[in-house]
């Protein structure tokens, strides 16, 4: 794994699907799969930023809107994960979107973020695209 923070295969899943890492996000971050879904998907880049896999966030970032360079904050350590809505997303459908929010924290501080993503799927792979608006 390419992450800075490996988990093992028998640890619990951070994205809190209740499956151990080997079973949920663990293969995805490995390459040995792809997200079925949007919310896979999501609930993977949530589980990338909580073991600090940068590289994984790039590769199912779309390259359209892909930035140059994914900062991560080595310090921050994501812990909860409350998903909101999903609209579309499924194996069948070309776009998705996912509202969530994740919570965080490093040294003293608490924060969270909120977001409605959008996804889309090309070629049988989802891609994070960015965010959007409720509308």
């Amino acid at each position: 794994m390419t992450a800075t923070t490996p988990l093992p295969d028998d640890a619990r899943c951070p994205c809190l699907s209740g499956l151990t890492y080997g079973e949920c996000c663990g293969p995805l971050h490995r390459g040995e799969r792809v997200a079925p879904t949007a919310l896979a998907l999501m609930r993977s880049r949530y589980s990338a930023f909580a073991v600090h896999d940068g590289e994984y966030l790039s590769a199912t970032w779309h390259p359209r809107s892909r930035p140059d360079v994914i900062g991560l904050d080595p310090r921050e350590r994501w812990y909860r994960l409350d998903i909101e809505e999903t609209v579309g997303g499924g194996p069948l459908d070309s776009q998705g979107v996912v509202e969530f929010t994740a919570y965080h924290r490093s040294d003293d501080e608490r924060g969270s973020l909120h977001e409605r993503s959008g996804f889309v799927r090309e070629q049988g792979r989802w891609w994070y695209v960015g965010r959007v608006q409720r509308g």
